[in-house]
């Protein structure tokens, strides 16, 4: 991306209307995978709920499902386990097993609590930093295609359109505005895609699922959210409060976003401009940077001033590449020579007298030829 530090603003209004913006510094940012992975799964569990098994606390006891019985064990002697026991007769239950994880009617194991850790703190820095990954991960093509985005008509990536969609207000014009800018691909896709999901989810008010469609980033909400929150797999999103389960769904990185030019302008002041300037809106952070200028590995180790410096490879005394393959003398002629030279001559001389055994062609007598006729008459007669 620094190779391009310009780009362009499309005006769905008037196409031919060209226009350059700066790239903010937050689209040259490191693409860290691994922290976008673990700060996307710590964060999707920041909207579960507790969870567990029925236990009604009465009378001091914690009578739980499966422990609602007064079974006790029969101990040893009676050739049965020792397991706990339903007491009294007349009926089917009696002496059954009770309470165990195995037993028909029992408690699981280890039942679930509803003080179980649910939540996760996250690290701020971390959390920044998946931001700012994921933003320069939106920027390269080739990585939003690879996350399964219809970016073919798209005209470049990151998508910047003008200012004046904002005051978009219905949905009609917003389908327009998509249009225009060669989105319609991805929303088609996205719509497309749209099943009922697999597993008892579709009991619990998830039914469906679907893929992901454009992110459609704004400044200034004049009517944007209600025209495009209604459109299939489109997602909008204020700039101040960017989302890394929407930049990242999945914890994938590449989402196709589509900027507004003034949630573009904000980018710098939100996340720290470029040379390390740092934010205006959060204190004291600026963006992080890789570690190497160059992180082309093999070209660096084998550049002429590296290499001139390093040491030749040694070859061990040991290792395989070092030792003479044995070879049999039976199927290689030239081991044999070595072992014995005269076995080149023996080869070549048993090739040649082969050779003249076939090529002798068989001369039929007389006899042979007059008997041939007579059986050739005898079998025509």
């Amino acid at each position: 991306m620094a190779a391009r530090p310009q780009v362009s603003v499309q005006n769905p209004a008037d196409p031919d209307q060209s226009k350059q913006v700066e790239l903010p510094a937050v689209f040259l940012a490191p693409i860290r995978s691994d922290i976008v992975q673990f700060v996307h799964t710590s964060m999707n569990k920041n909207k579960r709920q507790p969870y567990a098994v029925f236990a009604n606390d009465c009378n001091g006891r914690n009578e739980q499902a499966g422990m609602q019985t007064s079974a006790e064990s029969w101990g040893t002697g009676r050739a049965v386990a020792r397991i706990p026991r339903v007491p009294g007769g007349g009926t089917h239950r009696a002496g059954q097993g009770a309470f165990g994880n195995m037993c028909r009617g029992g408690r699981m194991f280890n039942p679930t609590k509803t003080w179980r850790k649910w939540h996760r703190k996250i690290n701020v820095n971390q959390r920044r930093y998946a931001v700012c990954s994921a933003l320069a991960a939106s920027a390269l093509p080739a990585l939003v295609m690879a996350r399964g985005h219809k970016i073919d008509q798209v005209p470049e990536c990151p998508l910047v359109v003008d200012d004046s969609i904002e005051s978009t207000d219905k949905t009609a014009k917003a389908m327009k505005v998509l249009a225009a800018i060669g989105a319609t691909d991805d929303v088609e896709k996205s719509k497309a895609s749209r099943q009922i999901r697999s597993g008892k989810g579709k009991m619990r008010n998830r039914r469906y699922v679907q893929r992901r469609g454009p992110l459609v980033v704004y400044a200034n909400d004049q009517g944007i959210k209600k025209a495009f929150r209604n459109i299939s797999g489109v997602e909008c999103c204020d700039v101040t409060s960017l989302n890394l389960l929407q930049l990242a769904p999945g914890g994938h990185l590449g989402r196709f976003v589509v900027f507004t030019e003034g949630a573009l302008a904000k980018l710098d002041g939100l996340y720290g401009g470029k040379n390390g300037a740092l934010s205006t809106e959060k204190k004291g952070y600026r963006l992080p940077r890789s570690m190497m200028t160059n992180s082309d590995l093999p070209r660096i180790i084998n550049s002429e001033e590296v290499q001139a410096k390093v040491n030749p490879a040694k070859k061990s005394h040991c290792g395989v590449e070092t030792k003479r393959i044995k070879k049999n003398p039976l199927k290689n002629l030239g081991t044999m020579i070595k072992l014995n030279p005269y076995a080149k001559k023996l080869k070549y001389d048993g090739q040649r007298a082969t050779k003249a055994k076939t090529a002798v062609k068989y001369k039929r007598t007389a006899a042979e030829k007059a008997k041939s006729k007579t059986f050739f008459a005898n079998m025509s007669a």
